[in-house]
């Protein structure tokens, strides 16, 4: 028997994927649901608690009390100002661990993992749960970027490798070489949504999506699904570029069909040699 797991869960459909696997394999779950992010639908019939971002505490305590062992954290969380968090004490002192270090996304989440071990668990990728949820390499669907689009996608690469590694970012939206966004703490919907109005005439651009260089792997892998193909064909892209084997696709075969349907080519971009 799989011991029994602790999930962390914030926004999007990966917190019930996660879920509903673990009930096709008949393993236990336990949900620690994040206040303000996470769905209520999601948590609606499984074991769970809800907590602040900003009171970890009692989310360590239920965890143990419910035996688990193996965590794993999945959807997207908006990364508040301290300011707004009323910290707990075992909050307290994990920022005072951190000190005045600035860190970005993947740096704090580096150090939440971390922390999180520290207190024993061990801490598993989504994808080691799933399976089946990272995107292969070449293309995906029934359309295939042409030339110029392969060099908006190297242009893309480019920008995402020198910004990733000052941990910002994991996504640019790049159309006849000109950089029309690039993702910040704002999320890729917001990037799609600027990039719109940035547009020039012409073929459209390609929003890339890549993990950063030393990517923590166990958490915020860069993700994408049907409803991030829609906003790229209403931001007038004409193509998605993911990093295969290093990203997620959440339900692979809705998110190829809403391409196809769009007219938009969707592609697993190969390591860089």
């Amino acid at each position: 028997m799989t011991a029994k797991l602790g999930l962390v869960a914030g926004g999007g459909a990966l917190p019930r994927r996660v879920i509903e696997r673990c009930r096709a394999q008949e393993r236990e779950v336990f949900v620690v649901a994040l206040a303000g992010h996470a769905d209520p639908e999601t948590v609606r019939d499984v074991p769970h608690t809800w907590i602040s971002l900003g009171a970890p505490g009692r989310g360590l305590r239920a965890l143990r009390a419910a035996g688990c062992a193996e965590l794993v954290l999945a959807g997207p969380v908006r990364r508040p100002a301290l300011t707004e968090l009323r910290l707990d004490w075992t909050a307290m002192r994990f920022f005072a661990r951190l000190g005045r270090r600035t860190l970005g996304d993947d740096g704090l989440l580096r150090a939440v993992i971390v922390a999180l071990e520290r207190e024993g668990f061990r801490v598993r990728g989504l994808h080691e749960i799933l399976g089946d949820v990272l995107g292969p390499a070449g293309v995906l669907g029934a359309y295939a970027p042409d030339d110029a689009a392969r060099r908006d996608m190297a242009r893309a690469r480019a920008v995402l490798r020198a910004l990733g590694a000052a941990d910002v970012g994991q996504a640019a939206v790049v159309q006849q070489g000109l950089v029309l966004g690039v993702e910040a703490i704002e999320g890729t919907d917001a990037l799609l949504r600027r990039c719109a109005g940035l547009r020039r005439a012409g073929p459209g651009g390609v929003l890339v999506k890549l993990p950063k260089p030393d990517q923590e792997t166990r958490a915020d892998l860069p993700t994408i699904g049907p409803a991030t193909v829609a906003r790229a064909a209403e931001s007038g892209l004409r193509g998605v570029a993911v990093a295969a084997d290093a990203s997620l696709i959440v339900d692979h075969e809705t998110t190829v069909a809403e391409a196809d349907r769009q007219g938009l080519f969707l592609y697993g971009l190969e390591p860089e040699r």
